[in-house]
């Protein structure tokens, strides 16, 4: 446990507020970064790094396990459980609402339309993360050309997984070692292995899969398809979403691909990750039960690495060799955002309204605006302007 931590009630609360603006999926790490170095002063940035470059290595959606990273940091499991449910509840309550009045009209083209300016400022968040992110990360010529490699080979959907390999090699073999006095000392106290808690956790998981495989069947074969999902999502949430598409509506027909792209829609206009689809596939299929099945199921996958692994991947942060390679990772990572960048500009239907939109909040922004105030006041002018 850091000495500087929180109380369980104010981390989940402050993630709670973080996971409320959280709208661009991995380019929220920068702001999880902003909150616990700079206005928490929670963690050292070495150390945040070394989560951010864990978080990049292991699949799921990259922010919400970042934000289960500093609560395991900060309170051990029982921490990384309050900010990882924090971070992700504003988005779960979000798609819920959304499902439910999706199911009932069978579709959401007045919200879709009154919520089309706020895709111009998601570019802006993401682009002004991906700025913040390779600030810190790009220091010469070798960092920023794993980073440019790695954005060329993410919009050519090369395989996450060898991105990530590729730029690990890269950064052993391209980039100078740190000075060791920069080096963060190793913590006394270090994330410790809670033995105890995760059999416990991964008994609960199986108790609860075998429940449901003898009474409910249909919840079992969701959970188990969207821990798969999860399992496989190497590079981010935006990995996971042509997994999940083939196996609900290729493999198993349990809906239209119109429809599931109906749901990817609204995942990008709600905060949290775009995985967070899957839970409007879960309340389509089987109500709020099923959402929060399928959401549980898509998040657990991650969690539960995060938790298991962690205090073996901290104890290497000591070593010159490890952190070339942990750069190497993380410019790959500033790869992602840019990728992801242009691949939600090529969404957005611009316009000199859009433009406008997008200019204000990356300006307000760089002018470290508040990103509450960003997002509440370009959803209400996309509102208004859109009746």
């Amino acid at each position: 446990m850091s000495t500087n931590s929180p109380s369980l009630i104010w981390l989940f609360l402050d993630f709670l507020r973080l996971g409320a603006t959280a709208f661009g999926g991995p380019s929220m790490v920068a702001y999880i970064r902003k909150m616990v170095i700079e206005e928490k002063g929670w963690m050292e940035a070495g150390e945040f790094n070394t989560g951010a470059a864990f978080c990049q290595v292991i699949p799921g959606a990259t922010a919400m396990q970042m934000a289960a990273y500093v609560g395991l940091y900060l309170r051990g499991t029982a921490g990384a459980a309050a900010s990882f449910i924090g971070f992700g509840l504003p988005a779960f309550l979000l798609m819920s609402g959304f499902a439910a009045v999706y199911a009932q009209t069978g579709n959401l083209p007045a919200v879709v339309a009154a919520f089309s300016g706020l895709h111009a400022i998601v570019v802006a968040i993401i682009a002004n993360a991906a700025w913040s992110f390779a600030k810190t990360t790009i220091k010469d010529w070798q960092s920023a050309g794993i980073a440019l490699a790695a954005a060329a080979l993410f919009w050519a959907n090369i395989s996450p997984l060898l991105v990530i390999i590729l730029a690990a090699a890269a950064g052993w073999l391209m980039l100078a070692p740190p000075d060791n006095n920069k080096l963060p000392v190793r913590r006394s106290t270090p994330i410790p292995f809670e033995t105890k808690t995760l059999l416990g956790i991964l008994a609960l998981v199986c108790i609860a899969l075998a429940w449901m495989f003898f009474l409910m069947p249909d919840l079992f074969r969701l959970a188990i398809l969207m821990m798969k999902v999860d399992l496989m999502a190497f590079g981010g949430g935006f990995a996971s979403v042509p997994v999940m598409y083939h196996d609900v509506v290729e493999v198993n027909q349990w809906m239209a691909g119109p429809t599931f792209m109906n749901g990817i829609v609204l995942g990008q206009a709600t905060p949290g990750p775009i995985v967070i689809t899957a839970t409007f596939v879960g309340y389509l299929l089987q109500g709020i039960g099923g959402a929060l099945v399928a959401t549980i199921s898509i998040f657990l996958p991650s969690f539960v690495l995060v938790v298991a692994l962690a205090p073996f991947f901290n104890r290497f942060s000591t070593s010159p060799l490890f952190h070339k390679i942990i750069r190497g990772v993380l410019c790959s990572f500033v790869g992602l955002l840019i990728s992801v960048s242009l691949r939600f500009a090529v969404q957005v239907e611009w316009d000199a309204l859009h433009g406008l939109l997008f200019s204000g909040a990356l300006l307000a922004l760089l002018r470290k605006v508040d990103i509450l105030w960003i997002v509440v006041f370009g959803a209400a002018l996309s509102i208004w302007l859109v009746r």
